[in-house]
């Protein structure tokens, strides 16, 4: 993928290896009966969260192609606690606060697992909206090498105790196969975990006829998630799994160990782009009456293309546009649209683990991992491959982690 216009399309590419892995293929081959945008429900409504636990006092680590400071995760409170690129070996807050198109995917997967909804009035939080962050750029949009991300975890463990980081959160993977006794990027996860880091990791989209398990999501110590689809509400009844990789690994392990929400995730869009752009213009269209419909468009003319071919069009097919181009765009309203990709499943499940450690500081990356395999929920008719443990259930491990609370903390 490149180019500006095309870095911004923010479709949920999931870097992994020498080719990006679409999260989603266009629109037009979606499976039928897909909920509008309004019938989308909030990931805390999906999981039937403990609403106790924010993830205060927890700070994750984030390794992704690139971050912004997001209003979801600086206002009121600034919770970036750091920033380091390991490509040009510098850092500081101050490099992601202007956006640029290499951005949107560490932007999404950082605010999927801490954002507070700021632009949303809470809405759209996530489960731990008071969790800190490290954010550390391990590649570009493009591109995520294996070593960039084996430097990335290094620099984690280097810096645990500085920023008291208790969770790594991996939306990529590395270049190759290769087992985890010897693979540089499965030893490093190992040692994060070793070091008391809870290491969270995507296992990746079988996009393109790829089932591929690999570094570091083939790592054994980590927790692996794949994909669920719950149409954006569990309640229709209508839970599948999402086309998520599975395993073995090359070294026989099964992977994922767990399943969470992989679509219909409503994440933030990267302000100052043509996708923000045209969803803000979208969104004021879906809200325009009929007659001033041309009005609006010639007063935004140049901003879609697409949108100014159809100003002349009778109200009822600029309608029809309208709508039509919401849906493709997959946009919820000018700051938020709906992702999809074990990129988003696995910051569910750092966020769950951000909540655990609140409720209990004393649990181990060993007893954490237990935690969510004991309490998830098998899902019925799906293959154990697919699935692992099954969905992850954050009340049952809500309440697992404060039964294990020693003495001194309950």
């Amino acid at each position: 993928m490149s180019g500006d216009d095309d870095a911004n399309r923010q479709r949920d590419v999931v870097v992994y290896g020498e080719a990006p892995l679409l999260g989603k293929e266009p629109a037009a081959v979606w499976p039928e009966g897909e909920p509008p945008p309004e019938a989308i429900l909030p990931i805390a409504e999906r999981l039937a969260i403990d609403p106790r636990y924010l993830g205060r006092g927890v700070t994750a680590a984030f390794l992704d192609s690139g971050f912004f400071a997001h209003p979801d995760l600086t206002q009121p409170r600034n919770r970036i606690r750091a920033y380091y690129d390991v490509l040009l070996d510098k850092g500081g807050v101050h490099l992601i606060r202007e956006p640029d198109g290499s951005m949107w995917h560490g932007m999404m997967t950082s605010t999927v697992a801490a954002g507070n909804g700021f632009l949303s009035e809470g809405k759209w939080r996530s489960l731990a909206p008071e969790m800190d962050l490290v954010l550390v750029k391990v590649g570009h949009l493009s591109r995520v090498k294996h070593d960039d991300i084996t430097r990335g975890i290094r620099w984690v463990i280097d810096h645990k105790d500085e920023f008291n980081i208790r969770i790594l959160n991996i939306s990529a993977g590395g270049d190759y196969e290769s087992s985890y006794l010897t693979d540089p990027l499965c030893r490093a996860a190992e040692d994060a975990v070793r070091a008391g880091i809870v290491v969270v990791c995507a296992v990746g989209n079988a996009a393109h006829g790829q089932n591929r398990i690999i570094a570091p999501a083939s790592t054994p110590a980590v927790i692996t998630v794949g994909g669920i689809d719950d149409r954006g509400d569990p309640r229709r009844g209508k839970m599948g799994t999402y086309w998520s990789c599975y395993g073995p690994t090359i070294d026989g392990l099964q992977k994922p160990e767990v399943v969470a929400p992989a679509i219909w995730v409503v994440a933030p869009i990267l302000p100052g782009t043509p996708t923000a752009q045209e969803a803000e213009l979208l969104s004021l269209l879906n809200t325009t009456p009929d007659d001033e419909l041309p009005r609006v468009i010639r007063e935004h003319a140049g901003i879609v293309p697409a949108i100014d071919s159809v100003r002349d069009d009778p109200p009822y097919l600029i309608r029809q546009f309208i709508s039509s181009r919401l849906r493709d765009q997959k946009v919820i309203n000018g700051a938020y649209k709906h992702v999809d990709g074990t990129s988003f499943a696995a910051p569910i499940v750092t966020s769950i683990v951000a909540q655990l450690l609140e409720a209990n500081p004393a649990l181990t990356p060993q007893e954490v991992k237990r935690i969510i395999i004991d309490t998830a929920r098998r899902l019925p008719g799906v293959a154990v491959e697919r699935q692992g443990w099954g969905v992850v259930n954050p009340a049952q491990a809500l309440m697992e982690a404060e039964r294990r609370r020693p003495p001194a903390l309950r």
